[in-house]
């Protein structure tokens, strides 16, 4: 059962990314004790780093969490350097398409809309090349405005940010393909 456990433990783990997962929560969802969860995670990371294996488990302020290994560092940095060989998430897609008829829009009103944090995709979107920084916004701690790149424009092949399909339009084909949504509309200007 250990080893069932550690598989449990690691997808855990990927599931819910940066934010990790203490012993007790991870004890909790699987229903065995703290120390045997320490145990179990004390064997992983032994097993993985004699594996040679590409990730490793950390704690970090009482949380576990997947990390890459430091050592691989300027991997990750080149990959970070060729945004368009990524793909964007619908997290991303959905931010970027805020930010774009939006724009200029802060990091508030993102979040407003989406309902979540946004910080993160922000920064991702920033290093892809496709938003920047394009001012600041009157009113209390003058927050940050963004919006598109020349590289967004080029990303989804357009010359000018007028050739955007209309939100309308756009809402439609999305609502075709969704069959019952309940999601906000992200492009209404308010």
């Amino acid at each position: 059962m250990s080893e069932e456990h550690k598989t449990i433990i690691e997808g855990l783990l990927f599931a819910v990314g940066e934010d990790g997962l203490s012993l007790k929560e991870i004890a909790d969802i699987i229903g065995i004790s703290k120390d045997e969860v320490r145990l179990l995670i004390n064997e992983m990371q032994i097993e993985w780093k004699m594996q040679r294996r590409g990730i490793q488990i950390v704690r970090v302020a009482q949380v576990y969490q997947l990390t890459t290994l430091p050592e691989h560092a300027a991997y990750f940095e080149r990959l970070a350097q060729t945004p368009t060989r990524s793909q964007l998430s619908r997290a991303q897609l959905e931010t970027l398409a805020i930010i774009a008829y939006r724009q200029p829009v802060t990091r508030m009103e993102i979040e407003e809309i989406r309902g979540v944090k946004s910080d993160r995709l922000i920064q991702i979107l920033q290093r892809k090349g496709l938003i920047r920084e394009v001012g600041r916004a009157d009113g209390l701690g003058r927050p940050i405005l963004y919006g598109t790149t020349r590289d967004f424009l080029e990303y989804f092949g357009f010359n000018h940010i007028a050739e955007l399909p209309s939100p309308d339009s756009l809402l439609l084909q999305w609502q075709d393909h969704e069959t019952e949504s309940n999601e906000p509309d992200l492009f209404a200007k308010k």
